[in-house]
């Protein structure tokens, strides 16, 4: 039955690293999910304790809010008002229901016509807040993705190397 739960755990984080380049499937979360069911299923002493999964979890939750607001600071890294941080994320939203393009589209659209439109900015400054959201949402899907191999790395040093107690 070991076996089969190892396969499982296996599976599941996997299934998290192959999500993490693509961002409309919860990646972390299938990594965080195979780290608690090895912890629920396998005998103690044969699994990661309440320290990793802690870890763990504070991982996901970092990688979830990193990709949320990533394009948000970009844009205001790049001059962008209020209004153009939050077209970005707005634009981030509308952008995954049109997955691949409209991940780096939607949230560049949104922060240049929330400039345009609602901050009353002209072309020049728009655009740039546009490709500091580009920028940002690009380096929050990085991230995003260092996030989760070192989740799985943790895990697995937590499971397989020896504790010296």
């Amino acid at each position: 039955m070991e076996a089969f739960w190892w396969t499982l755990t296996v599976g599941l984080m996997l299934a998290g690293l192959f999500a993490s380049v693509f961002p409309v499937m919860p990646d972390s979360l299938l990594i965080l999910a195979g780290a608690y069911l090895h912890h629920f299923t396998m005998p103690p002493g044969h699994t990661v304790g309440w320290w990793t999964l802690g870890v763990l979890t504070g991982l996901c939750i970092l990688a979830h809010i990193l990709d949320f607001v990533a394009g948000a600071l970009g844009a205001k890294k790049f001059g962008a008002s209020r209004w153009g941080a939050f077209g970005g994320i707005v634009g981030g939203v509308v952008g995954l229901f049109f997955f691949p393009v409209g991940l780096f589209l939607g949230p560049v659209l949104g922060a240049l016509c929330a400039e345009i439109i609602f901050a009353g900015r002209s072309l020049g400054p728009a655009v740039r807040s546009g490709w500091g959201t580009l920028l940002g949402t690009t380096a929050g899907m990085v991230a995003k993705v260092v996030i989760d191999v070192a989740m799985v790395a943790l895990f697995f040093a937590a499971v397989l190397l020896p504790r010296h107690q």
